[in-house]
C-alpha cells in the first residue's frame, strides 16, 4: 500500500508540473479558477492517502458547486492559499522534475552518447573518457532516485499545506459538524418515531372504527333481510332499499379499511418492525403485480431500524417505478445482509433511462439513505434496464 501511495504522489506531482503553464493561466480566469484547483487538490491528496474530503457533492455539477462556493467566505480564507501553494509548488515540481531527470537520463545514456563521439555535460561534470562515462550510470541512476524523492516531498509539504490551511477553520467546521450530525440524528429518530407514531395511531384509532362500521353494516343487513314479510309493497321497497344501502356501505366501508391498510403500511409496514428487513422485503415481494425474483444471503439480526425502513422503502420505490416506467412484467432483486451492513440490488430489463432527478421519488429516497450513512446508486443507460443499488452500513454513523 506504501509503494502505491509513492507512486501515485510521483504521478500527480509530474501532472501537477506539467499543468504548471495550465495554471498560470488559470490566474487570468480567478476567481472562478480558485475553488477548481484548490478542490482537485483536495481530491489529490484523498488518492496519495491523505485523510481529507472534497467539498463538491457528486451529484452537483462543477459549475453549480463553483457558484455556491464562490458565495461563501471561506474560499479566500482556505482555497485561495490553496490555489497559490499549488501554483508555486507546481512551480518547484517543474524545475526539480525536468532537470533532474533530463540529468539523469543525460548520465545514464552518458556511454552511449560517448559512442557518437558526443560527452555529455550535466552540471559541472563532463566525462573525458569512456571509463568516465560508464561510472556516469550508477551516478545518474542515484540523480533519478533523489530526484523522484524530492518530488515525493514537495507532494507532502503540499499535502502539509493543505492540511495547515484547512486547519485553521477546524475549530469552527467541527462544531457545526457534530451539531449537524446531532441534529440529523435527533431529525431521523423522530422521523421514524412520528412514523410509528401514526402507524398506531391509525391501528388503533380509525382502523378499529371502521373495522366496527362494517360489522354493524353487515348486521343492519341481516336484520334488514330478516324483516321479508312485508305488509305491502311500499314496505317492501323499503326493506329493499334498507338493504341496498347496507350493502353499499358495508363495500364502501370495506374499500376504506383497504385503503387505510394499505396506507398504515406504506407509513411504516408491520413486517419490518415485527420480523425484520427480509421478512418484509419478501411481503413486499408477494403484494406486487411484478415477477419478482427474490435472492439474497445473510440475516438482518444486526440492520438497525432506521437503515432497514430506508433500504426496505428504495425497493418499494424503485419496483414502483418498475411497474409504472419500465415497460416489463419481471423485476430481479439481491439482498444481502451482513454484519457490517446490508446492500440491495433492484434490476429490471425495460427501456431504461432513468435518472435520479427527474422526480421519480428516489432523489427524496437517496437522502434518506445519505442520512443513516449510505448511498443510492441508479445505473441506466437508455434501452439497457435499470438497476437501483442501496447500501449502508447496519449502525448510522451517529
Amino acid at each position: 500500500m506504501a509503494q502505491i501511495h509513492v507512486a501515485r504522489r510521483l504521478l500527480t506531482e509530474s501532472a501537477a508540473a506539467a499543468a504548471f503553464p495550465i495554471l498560470l493561466i488559470s490566474v487570468l480566469a480567478a476567481p472562478v479558477s480558485v475553488p477548481v484547483v484548490a478542490e482537485l487538490d483536495r481530491s489529490r491528496a484523498q488518492w496519495c492517502g491523505v485523510r481529507t474530503m472534497p467539498l463538491r457533492p457528486a451529484d452537483r455539477s462543477w459549475a453549480q458547486w463553483v457558484a455556491g462556493r464562490l458565495r461563501a467566505r471561506s474560499v479566500w480564507r482556505t482555497d485561495l492559499p490553496v490555489f497559490v501553494t499549488a501554483t508555486l509548488l507546481s512551480a518547484l515540481s517543474l524545475l526539480v522534475g525536468f532537470f533532474g531527470f533530463v540529468g539523469a537520463l543525460a548520465l545514464v545514456f552518458s556511454p552511449v552518447f560517448w559512442g557518437f563521439g558526443i560527452a555529455a555535460k550535466v552540471g559541472p561534470f563532463t566525462p573525458a573518457s569512456l571509463s568516465e562515462s560508464l561510472l556516469a550510470v550508477p551516478a545518474g541512476i542515484a540523480l533519478g532516485a533523489v530526484t523522484a524523492g524530492a518530488l515525493a516531498g514537495i507532494s507532502l509539504l503540499r499535502d502539509l499545506l493543505l492540511r495547515a490551511f484547512s486547519g485553521s477553520r477546524n475549530p469552527d467546521l467541527l462544531a457545526k459538524l457534530e451539531e449537524l450530525r446531532t441534529s440529523r440524528a435527533s431529525l431521523t429518530a423522530a422521523f421514524e418515531n412520528e412514523r410509528r407514531r401514526i402507524e398506531r395511531d391509525l391501528h388503533d384509532g380509525a382502523q378499529q372504527e371502521l373495522v366496527a362500521l362494517v360489522m354493524r353494516l353487515g348486521i343492519l343487513e341481516a336484520a334488514a333481510s330478516a324483516t321479508a314479510a312485508p305488509a305491502s309493497a311500499a314496505s317492501a321497497a323499503d326493506q329493499e332499499r334498507i338493504v341496498q344501502l347496507a350493502r353499499q356501505a358495508q363495500a364502501q366501508a370495506e374499500r376504506a379499511l383497504e385503503r387505510l391498510r394499505e396506507t398504515v403500511r406504506d407509513i411504516h409496514p408491520s413486517e419490518l418492525s415485527d420480523l425484520g428487513l427480509i421478512a418484509a422485503v419478501r411481503e413486499l415481494v408477494a403484494r406486487s403485480p411484478l415477477r419478482v425474483e427474490l435472492t439474497g444471503t445473510g440475516t438482518d439480526t444486526w440492520i438497525s431500524s432506521p437503515v432497514a425502513a430506508a433500504v426496505y422503502f428504495t425497493v418499494s420505490e424503485a419496483l414502483t417505478n418498475i411497474a409504472k416506467h419500465a415497460g416489463v412484467a419481471s423485476a430481479r432483486i439481491d439482498l444481502r445482509c451482513t454484519e457490517s451492513g446490508v446492500r440491495v440490488r433492484v434490476r429490471d430489463d425495460g427501456a431504461g433511462g432513468a435518472l435520479i432527478s427527474t422526480g421519480s421519488g428516489l432523489s427524496g429516497l437517496r437522502e434518506r439513505m445519505r442520512s443513516v450513512g449510505g448511498n443510492l446508486e441508479i445505473i441506466s443507460p437508455p434501452g439497457g434496464g435499470t438497476e437501483v443499488v442501496a447500501s449502508a452500513p447496519a449502525q448510522p454513523p451517529w
